[in-house]
């Protein structure tokens, strides 16, 4: 299940190749069952048991998109909102020197990831050793003109 779910991720958000993709995304999903040889219901049981929602059907139950973290352009079709008080951003401390000299950066993804809460950048910061959680004043932020997207 976590084999397949990386490989989906990859496809859709990073490595698309030869897959056809829409500009916010959308892939067709006899294309992607081809492209990591998985069956209908293997696709279904990654995308229902993620409890991170990363990946999302389109309406009609014929395309599949990643819902984050992409490193290639995909217009998610999201619009800015205000943002909370703060947000948390999870972090490792070897990566702290050059964010508190640079700022947050997305690095090779298209955006910074914050979470809503200290659990979520918790585990986010968690993937890559001993987790730094880092507070983000977001609503100041946006008040100065940051976007919010």
């Amino acid at each position: 299940m976590i084999r397949h779910s990386k490989r989906l991720s990859r496809l859709l958000r990073h490595a698309p190749g030869d897959l056809p993709m829409t500009p916010d995304g959308w892939s067709p999903i006899p294309a992607v069952l081809s492209a990591l040889g998985l069956t209908r219901a293997e696709l279904d049981e990654v995308v229902t048991r993620n409890n991170k929602s990363r990946f999302a059907y389109d309406g009609s139950g014929t395309s599949i998109r990643a819902s984050q973290g992409h490193s290639i352009p995909v217009d998610l079709g999201l619009s800015p909102v205000p943002p909370p008080p703060v947000l948390y951003h999870g972090t490792v401390e070897a990566a702290l020197p050059a964010i508190l000299s640079e700022g947050l950066r997305p690095m090779r993804r298209t955006h910074v990831h914050l979470s809503a809460d200290v659990e979520t950048a918790t585990r986010v910061g968690s993937r890559h050793g001993r987790p730094i959680i880092l507070t983000v004043a977001s609503a100041r932020m946006h008040a100065d003109g940051a976007p919010s997207t």
